[in-house]
């Protein structure tokens, strides 16, 4: 079984897989390592000029991390819980390259790509821009104190979008209201649709309205 959390800068994904974690039986780890890019401070002060270098150091360290990885623990029978997918890299791209930057790395993230297993499972944690802003407030990392929203609006709609029109298999969650550090109850409820969408026991069905 191999799961994904994704969404928004800010959204909480790392956090609620360490807090799902132990609520699986033989279940690994894997956080996604963004703090040693060298350029990433750089490129909140000024995007245009820096969106090059950003953008291809996280694709080769995204591609570094879960090529040895996730093969590696799967390969043992044990479960994986990762807090990002390799595909979110190309919505970054989208969003900050263009011409021939773009089409460059379209390229190399195709070819690298096709050796990356996929998830069984992407949890999308979705969220208004608003909720993402004050999120991303409250962690107060030194680098996103520049943050635009304008950005996080570009991310979040190309977020959207295209879990609106992939067809892996995926689990989208309102989390606008939902605050699984402070509120147990929220996190068994986002435990419960995991395992009811992989069909792993126990979990109590979804009531459909109207039954």
């Amino acid at each position: 079984m191999y799961i994904a959390i994704e969404g928004v800068i800010g959204v909480g994904k790392t956090t609620l897989a360490r807090l799902l974690q132990p609520r699986f039986e033989n279940t690994e780890i894997l956080l996604e390592v963004f703090e040693e890019n060298p350029f990433l401070s750089d490129f909140y002060g000024d995007r245009a000029r820096y969106a090059f270098q950003t953008q291809i150091f996280f694709l080769l360290s995204r591609y570094r991390q879960q090529n040895s990885t996730v093969p590696a623990i799967l390969n043992t029978g044990k479960s994986l819980l990762a807090d990002y997918t390799f595909a979110k890299d190309s919505l970054f791209a989208r969003i900050n390259l263009q011409g021939d930057e773009l089409t460059m790395y379209h390229r190399v993230h195709e070819a690298l790509a096709e050796k990356i297993p996929l998830p069984d499972l992407t949890v999308y944690l979705s969220a208004s821009v608003d909720t993402l802003m004050a999120r991303i407030a409250l962690r107060d990392r030194f680098y996103e104190r520049a943050m635009e929203r304008s950005y996080i609006a570009e991310l979040a709609a190309a977020y959207d979008d295209f879990f609106a029109q992939t067809n892996s298999p995926k689990l989208i969650i309102d989390s606008n209201p939902i605050d699984f550090v402070r509120y147990p109850e929220h996190l068994n409820l986002i435990e419960n649709r995991i395992r009811e969408a992989l069909g792993i026991s126990p979990f109590q069905p979804t009531l459909i309205d109207g039954d």
